[in-house]
């Protein structure tokens, strides 16, 4: 029986930073963008609550038009897979990164040009948010960019596109 898996990344938040676009030798447009995440807890031993920000680092393929839309401070729905990549940093020293590399971006409610302050955005989602990816066909790169990134499946699209339904995804 051969083995499935999953790489699947759901991520919403704010953009720390806005989006740059860049093109591989061969012409291919990339964007990279970073996004926070947020999370808030109660200290059990002070009482006092917490709150903890994860920056993730994100690449959209062939969608040099987002940039644009894509600011500091607004707030996005990002879906895509986990990608691992090392490089050799100018010391000589082995470094890994781990990327979010995008099928679909969302932009949402939320913080923006003249939006709201700090802390975490709940409920911020505006009623109609505006779809901003490319089809996931051509989401995906056909080069890699510094040679780690790879287009997975079989040609055409998803290693799930074989028959697999929800309901024989185990969680």
């Amino acid at each position: 029986m051969a083995s499935r898996s999953v790489n699947k990344v759901i991520l919403v938040g704010h953009l720390g930073k806005d989006a740059e676009t860049k093109f591989t030798p061969s012409g291919v447009s990339y964007t990279r963008f970073t996004v926070a995440t947020s999370r808030r807890w109660k200290d059990q031993q002070s009482g006092e609550w917490r709150d903890e920000t994860d920056w993730h680092n994100v690449s959209l393929w062939r969608a040099e038009n987002l940039s644009p839309y894509l600011t500091k401070g607004k707030q996005v729905y990002v879906e895509g897979r986990l990608q691992t990549r090392s490089y050799e940093d100018k010391d000589g020293q082995k470094r890994y990164t781990t990327d979010v590399v995008a099928d679909d971006v969302i932009l949402l409610g939320g913080r923006g040009e003249g939006g709201g302050g700090g802390g975490m955005d709940t409920g911020g989602y505006s009623q109609e948010p505006r779809m901003v990816s490319q089809p996931r066909s051509a989401a995906r790169p056909q080069s890699g960019m510094g040679g780690g990134a790879a287009s997975s499946g079989p040609a055409g699209g998803s290693p799930f596109d074989s028959g697999i339904s929800d309901d024989d995804v185990p969680f």
